[in-house]
């Protein structure tokens, strides 16, 4: 699989997380009267109409980030990855995306969310929490063990939308971004399938025994 350079990956973070500092934990009702239960939300379909869903989904993450990326940027993630590709909808007009991928990190199967993206007067609805929270979904469907993310350390909003989602700060990383600013790598552990925590219950891990569902997991995760 293709890869994307870290440049631009940092990028792609910088102007992603840029906007859910308006997203209030408690109002749940856009300025046109809609609310949550009105929106409806897809996952990008290949081969259906798939240049028009490419233009939607670009000219709404154009509009929005301040830095817009090329044409195979997207297509990276969505030629890999269309399940990982939720869309929002209200009214048949698009007012919300993110774009994630899922691929092998060492000995993890990481999911990364990419892109970000809630129209401005609607995000008073909780859509970020919303399509962050489908896209998880589909990465734990898919067998993923982790899902990470660069935030902006200063970004308050961004920080406590992912840390609601049950994020942990990973690491701080000092001048990650292009304008000098630092970030915070957060991390999301998924839960382990029954089955395996049940065969890991009583698994000694450097001489700890790990029981009642917890455990102990190496270094990559």
């Amino acid at each position: 699989r293709a890869r994307t350079p870290v440049g631009a990956m940092a990028t792609m973070s910088a102007a992603r997380d840029g906007y859910v500092s308006g997203e209030s934990p408690l109002v749940s009702t856009a300025c046109d009267g809609a609310t949550l239960a009105d929106v409806v939300f897809s996952q990008f379909v290949p081969g259906e109409d798939e240049e028009t869903q490419m233009n939607t989904l670009m000219q709404i993450i154009d509009a929005e980030l301040s830095e817009p990326y090329t044409v195979f940027t997207y297509r990276y993630f969505i030629k890999n990855w269309p399940e990982l590709c939720v869309l929002a909808w209200l009214n048949k007009e698009c007012i919300g995306v993110v774009i994630c991928k899922l691929d092998q990190h060492r000995e993890s199967f990481r999911g990364y969310v990419g892109m970000l993206v809630v129209t401005k007067p609607h995000r008073d609805l909780k859509l970020g929490s919303s399509l962050v929270s489908r896209a998880l979904g589909v990465m734990r469907q898919h067998g993923a063990d982790e899902c990470v993310l660069e935030v902006e350390s200063t970004n308050k909003g961004a920080l406590r939308l992912y840390e609601n989602l049950g994020f942990i700060r990973d690491k701080r990383l000092e001048r990650y971004y292009l304008s000098g600013g630092d970030a915070y790598r957060m991390k999301l552990l998924f839960p382990l399938p029954p089955s395996t925590a049940d065969d890991e219950n009583d698994i000694e891990y450097e001489g700890v025994v790990c029981g009642d569902g917890v455990v102990s997991h190496g270094e990559g995760r």
